[in-house]
């Protein structure tokens, strides 16, 4: 199984400490999205674990623990997203230049295969406009081309509490010619995540993020995994389990989807305890836990392309 660390929170940034102890104790609880009196427990053993793949915008909180991952025989991958907003916009993240350091680092000591660029989501205003995100992802590219194998990119999302438009078609193909050319120009492949859009006209295909191949790659074996039917049917993703909670993000992105509200994220950050089973708080006892089916995707079956 793949295990998702997290499309809700960012772990590697904030809670570092309490993922390494769960994988100590080789096993997680995580609340319902919807109850927080039902209650998962993962299985994090790594003979079940075939991979995790870590979402972060800022994984050096994490870079000392991974040489213990890696002992306890663990394999992973990034997400890493490097944008180009100031503060305004992400005011609880690094400069774009501490990032860009930490993303050579990153891929330094685990490679570039298992590092991807993210540069999303694209938004436009009177201050971030095309001509803007143009100059500054070309600088990031020429920065970051030679330390990942690929970039992916989406677009805004306009949902409830959302500040900022979705954007028009139109707008939409004209940034994506400009990355697309930028992106060809440092032979850095170019991906949207979870669009309807077809670009392939522009060379720009569609990701996986949790992407079967590179967890293979990864892993060192063939994973039997279909896609994930718990995301939008734009998503390429294979299936995962999540072990993050919704609303604990305190970046403060204001494009953010998985915090509703900063001033209550910062509030249950106020709770989290490293020691506990469970990311915010402890249990209160009046929790109904069921142990999640958790078993390796490992494909044991062999193909006559396993002997060419």
């Amino acid at each position: 199984m793949i295990i998702s660390a997290s499309r809700r929170t960012d772990i590697p940034a904030l809670y570092p400490q309490w993922f390494m102890n769960r994988l100590l104790a080789e096993e997680i609880l995580v609340p319902s999205p919807y109850n927080r009196k039902k209650v998962s427990r993962i299985r994090l053993s790594p003979q079940t674990v075939d991979c995790f793949v870590f979402w972060t915008k800022n994984p050096e909180p994490m870079l000392p623990y991974l040489r213990m991952i890696d002992q306890l025989g663990y394999s992973y991958y990034f997400e890493m997203t490097v944008t180009d907003y100031e503060k305004e916009i992400e005011p609880g993240l690094p400069t774009t230049e501490d990032s860009i350091a930490t993303f050579i680092l990153l891929s330094e000591r685990l490679g570039k295969k298992r590092v991807d660029f993210r540069f999303d989501p694209i938004l436009l205003t009177e201050k971030y406009s095309l001509s803007y995100h143009i100059e500054k992802f070309d600088m990031l590219c020429e920065w970051l081309h030679k330390y990942t194998t690929r970039c992916i990119f989406s677009f805004v999302d306009s949902y409830k509490g959302c500040p900022f438009q979705e954007m028009e078609e139109e707008e939409k193909i004209e940034v994506a010619q400009g990355l697309a050319k930028i992106a060809a120009k440092y032979n850095l492949p170019l991906y949207t995540c979870a669009e309807k859009m077809n670009l392939e006209s522009l060379g720009i295909r569609h990701a996986a993020c949790i992407d079967r191949k590179k967890a293979e790659e990864v892993a060192g074996y063939k994973l039997d995994l279909k896609k994930d039917k718990g995301q939008r049917p734009e998503c390429g993703c294979c299936e995962s389990i999540d072990i993050g909670m919704y609303d604990t993000c305190v970046h403060g992105c204001r494009y953010c989807y998985a915090t509703a509200s900063l001033f209550s994220a910062k509030n249950k950050k106020k709770e989290h305890d490293p020691e506990s089973p469970i990311l915010i708080g402890n249990l209160r006892g009046d929790e109904t836990i069921t142990d999640r089916e958790m078993r390796s995707s490992r494909d044991n079956q062999l193909s006559l392309f396993d002997f060419m």
